[in-house]
């Protein structure tokens, strides 16, 4: 999960002071519009946009079974989640984690209809709606984006460019 932070530290080649993580999170949390890049069997990049939420401190998405990016995370679990905040852009490295869980997918499912008004539900390990934006057909197999490391690019000159490992 995403709160395990081992380290925040500057990159900034002048220094500063990292930022907090729970700055980030808040980012991460209030984002609208994401982008996933995974990679294709085949070595090619692939990066769409997807809407996402933070769930217990973690970021999920959905996707169908058939999506490109789901044969991806497949045959490579590696990923990069993107998204620009009003004080932070921020690059999530990691690895994309199926959830299954009854309760999780449920927690999951609420925070969507929360943040877009999509809602649907959670069953047989899955979501079930219609008209997911960026999503494909249902059901959606929800995954959770375990960090390696999170860079945060201020989008002004008020903070530090951080790096947060975990």
């Amino acid at each position: 999960m995403m709160t395990n932070v081992a380290r925040a530290e500057p990159f900034d080649p002048a220094g500063g002071t990292p930022e907090p993580w729970e700055r980030a999170l808040t980012e991460l949390a209030g984002a609208q519009t994401y982008w996933l890049s995974t990679v294709c069997p085949e070595g090619r990049p692939h990066a769409v946009p997807l809407l996402a939420v933070v769930v217990g401190g973690t970021v999920h998405f959905c996707a169908s079974g058939r999506s490109r990016k789901a044969r991806n995370l497949d045959a490579d679990a590696r990923c990069v989640i993107t998204t620009s905040g009003p004080g932070l852009d921020l690059v999530v490295q990691g690895e994309a984690a199926p959830l299954t869980g009854a309760a999780e997918l449920g927690d999951v499912a609420g925070s969507y209809a929360t943040k877009y008004g999509w809602s649907p539900t959670a069953r047989d390990g899955a979501l079930w709606a219609e008209g997911a934006p960026t999503a494909g057909p249902p059901p959606y197999r929800v995954y959770a984006v375990v960090p390696t490391v999170v860079f945060g690019f201020p989008t002004d000159e008020s903070s530090t460019p951080t790096r947060w490992r975990f």
